[in-house]
């Protein structure tokens, strides 16, 4: 699907640590589409007949190992020249320890926000993903999760 840039629909679960550290993790270099990119966020595309918070739940469960209840916070509408989205941002809270999805993920590790930006300004990160942190950091730019 976003391979081709078909509109979709899709979940964003930003993990944040109970110190506030947001969870960021390396795609597998296997991935279609940001292969080998850096993601501060858990999630995909939905299954037809799927709502959001179903989608956000089975994501989790599915690349990190573990049961959230995501909490849903804003839509995010998404398109560049490779893809094109329609998604729901949710913020999830868990310290870890993951089983992460190797199909899907290389390694992953809590970052306070500060160093994801920094790391997002030298190594390649998710477009997709940096708009929905961007748009979380805007909405609450005094905010420790």
């Amino acid at each position: 699907m976003r391979v081709r840039r078909l509109p979709h629909r899709a979940t964003y679960v930003l993990v944040f640590n109970r110190r506030g550290e947001l969870f960021v993790h390396l795609r597998s270099p296997h991935k279609d589409v940001f292969p080998g990119h850096w993601d501060v966020a858990v999630g995909g595309v939905l299954a037809a007949g799927e709502s959001f918070d179903e989608g956000a739940r089975r994501e989790a469960r599915e690349e990190l190992g573990v049961d959230l209840e995501p909490e849903p916070l804003f839509p995010l509408h998404y398109a560049d020249e490779r893809i094109v989205v329609h998604g729901m941002v949710y913020r999830g809270r868990h310290d870890g320890p993951f089983r992460l999805q190797p199909e899907e993920i290389v390694r992953g590790e809590f970052l306070a926000l500060d160093a994801v930006a920094a790391r997002a300004a030298r190594e390649p990160f998710c477009p997709d993903g940096l708009a929905a942190l961007a748009e979380y950091r805007r909405r609450w730019p005094d905010r420790r999760d």
